[in-house]
């Protein structure tokens, strides 16, 4: 994925029910950070020029997280969510990275099923939390 994807994953984004996406972090800016730090981890998957699936991904050296993957609707049950996430997993695997966590939407119920089927298991033993440093407003798809 390259910042020329932008435009193309964020519509793509905003036609996935379930995704959570906020006037900050998902902005052109904020994704152009985010792969500034994060070139060898953030993927699309590509169908006659049009984008039709994405995953961002990300480490700090220890840890993968996985961020925003999406498939387009018209594209599911072919697949490229699955290949995306084993292109995404070799890569960390490449660099180090020996463990990786992601957050889903409780009420997103095809994206639970999806990584219960990739195998990422729910943890109930930790507590998640976060404090915002910087207010955004968030879109829920």
């Amino acid at each position: 994925m390259t910042i020329s994807d932008y435009n193309a994953v964020y519509n793509l984004w905003t036609a996935c029910k379930g995704m959570g996406l906020n006037n900050v972090d998902d902005t052109k800016d904020g994704v152009e950070r985010f792969l500034t730090r994060n070139p060898e981890t953030c993927f699309v998957a590509v169908d006659n020029d049009v984008i039709t699936g994405a995953i961002m991904a990300g480490n700090d050296g220890r840890r993968g997280y996985i961020y925003h993957t999406a498939v387009a609707p018209s594209y599911r049950h072919n697949g490229i969510g699955t290949s995306l996430v084993n292109t995404v997993m070799t890569a960390f695997e490449k660099i180090g990275i020996t463990k990786v966590a992601l957050v889903v939407f409780e009420r997103n119920k095809d994206g639970n099923a999806f990584w219960e089927a990739q195998g990422f298991t729910v943890r109930n033993d930790i507590v998640y939390r976060n404090k915002v440093i910087t207010n955004m407003v968030r879109y829920d798809t």
